[in-house]
């Protein structure tokens, strides 16, 4: 094993990946980050429910922050937030895809919930997942704020939902979107949880 060589290669990659990510966060949208916190605490306030999606890597997400949203962010004397991950009941999720097509893993599910008031967030890098926008779709219908956490050029879903973050990158850079969403995840957490990250550490049981 040439290890040398090794070295040499991750330090490039590593000396080329963390520029371009410090970059991304300097072009994070601050003003955005704070509408989409007042529309959570807005929900939070009103009772509403507020549902989360996103595939592969944006499930993962999901599914985190939800878990965050629901246990870091309980405070004595204010209201719980009410969430839920569309991913996560995978008996559901895969009955749908099997008999209606994956396009209506997230929709199908809505259909039983979305109420007006609610808010639905869905997490795409691309921003083209057809599950997604059929979601959205079946949200306007319904009344349902309807929020992105996009990558690249923001897709399809930059124009079709109620606001959005877009963290721009070229096309595919996943590595560089999906951390920074996970970031904003965590920044909105904190909000609604009126916290200073440092005090945030161990709120979400992990």
């Amino acid at each position: 094993m040439n290890t040398g060589v090794q070295t040499v290669e991750t330090k490039a990659i590593v000396g080329s990946y963390l520029p371009a990510f410090e970059r991304l966060l300097h072009l994070m949208d601050q003003d955005a980050i704070e509408r989409i916190a007042d529309a959570l605490s807005a929900a939070r306030e009103n009772s509403a429910m507020i549902y989360v999606a996103g595939n592969g890597g944006s499930a993962a997400i999901a599914s985190h922050w939800v878990n965050d949203l629901g246990k870091a962010t309980k405070r004595s004397g204010s209201p719980p937030v009410r969430v839920i991950s569309l991913n996560d009941n995978v008996s559901w999720l895969t009955a749908l895809a099997n008999d209606e097509g994956y396009e209506r893993v997230f929709s199908g599910q809505l259909e039983n919930f979305a109420k007006p008031g609610d808010v639905l967030v869905v997490i795409s890098s691309s921003g083209n997942s057809v599950n997604l926008v059929r979601a959205v779709e079946l949200a306007r219908t319904r009344g349902v704020v309807s929020i992105g956490l996009l990558g690249f050029d923001g897709g399809h879903l930059k124009s079709l939902v109620d606001d959005y973050l877009l963290l721009p990158t070229e096309k595919g850079a996943y590595g560089l979107v999906e951390p920074g969403h996970q970031l904003v995840c965590h920044i909105l957490t904190a909000c609604l949880a009126k916290a200073v990250p440092a005090a945030c550490g161990s709120s979400s049981g992990q």
